[in-house]
């Protein structure tokens, strides 16, 4: 009976609660996202009313009256067309400036982003830290950290969604996508595909723990020991035999890796590629592509030997290498 009328006041006090407009913002740009939302839908409910309002009463001022009737000679108005041009450009322009400074803060990630690595699945979101903890369908980050997910799929396209971040982008097989935030209220929030990926799409969900720094690195340490991303990524490496060919001195058959990430490298065919995650990638599963000038192209595929998963590692590896090099030259 205790547990019933516990049951009954808690669903009472729930249904009384205020409808929740839209979802709480818990993320550094998600007020002004809201800001901007809203004042497109007061412009467009403010045109809206205004155009219609003009229409209906010009339908009953000027409404023909007898059959006869002929309509006055019209009239330009200069001052009135300038005012009904200019003023909705000026708006224009100006939603527009708004919006891409929005955008353009949203697209890049701070440098100092924790990264987090992130593969769809039908129908499940694998999401590995770099320190080896593994998550399904859950997302744990700190509290007033950037955080920027690097993403991919192993089948469809999928769409990495959290509401109360503002944040959403589209996980592309065969791609790598960037996706970052901060949050900035600690809590539980619900995390989303938005693209229909199959039968089970709807199911395709989770939770996203934001937990201050303190208890985010005490959940990092809580579990099983785990060998890190650039361990992981190290083994497959030396197990492939990619070592044998990317000698750290230069001496052996293919480029050495030290340093590497970041840096342009010329191709075979004269054109310049930022090394990045993509070309990385590119390197491992079509190496015949990204010939690099003054090699041969002697390395072999590893398509369908490594799953996105053991690439993402073995990037996190390379990665690292590039770190350590840069770090000895004091950059």
């Amino acid at each position: 009976m205790m547990g019933l009328l516990q049951f009954g006041s808690v669903f009472f006090s729930s249904a009384i609660q205020a409808p929740q407009l839209r979802p709480e913002a818990a993320s550094s740009i998600a007020e002004g996202v809201d800001h901007l939302y809203f004042a497109l839908t007061f412009i467009t409910l403010f045109f809206t009313i205004a155009i219609f309002s003009t229409i209906f009463f010009f339908m009953v001022k000027y409404r023909r009256r007898t059959d006869d009737e002929t309509p006055g000679e019209t009239e330009e108005n200069l001052p009135l067309e300038l005012a009904w041009t200019i003023i909705p450009a000026l708006i224009c322009a100006g939603l527009f400036l708004w919006a891409s400074s929005l955008y353009f803060e949203n697209s890049r990630p701070p440098s100092a982003s924790t990264e987090i690595f992130v593969i769809g699945k039908q129908w499940m979101w694998h999401i590995q830290h770099p320190e080896g903890v593994r998550e399904i369908n859950e997302l744990h980050v700190p509290l007033g950290v950037p955080v920027q997910l690097t993403m991919t799929s192993e089948d469809v396209i999928h769409d990495f969604y959290i509401p109360a971040f503002r944040v959403k982008k589209d996980v592309i097989p065969g791609r790598y996508s960037t996706l970052w935030f901060q949050a900035t209220k600690v809590g539980t929030y619900h995390l989303f595909c938005a693209q229909y990926c199959g039968a089970d799409h709807a199911e395709m969900l989770g939770w996203v723990y934001v937990m201050s720094p303190a208890d985010y690195e005490a959940w990092l340490s809580s579990g099983s020991p785990n060998q890190t991303m650039v361990q992981i990524g190290e083994k497959t490496f030396n197990k492939l035999g990619c070592s044998s060919c990317h000698v750290s001195d230069g001496t052996g058959r293919g480029p050495s890796l030290a340093g590497a990430y970041g840096k342009e490298e010329e191709l075979k065919t004269g054109e310049k590629r930022l090394v990045d995650e993509a070309f990385i990638r590119q390197a491992i599963i079509t190496p015949n592509s990204v010939v690099l000038k003054n090699y041969p192209p002697i390395m072999p595929t590893f398509r369908g030997q490594v799953n996105e998963e053991q690439v993402l590692q073995l990037i996190a590896y390379v990665k690292s290498l590039g770190s350590e090099e840069r770090n000895s030259n004091g950059k």
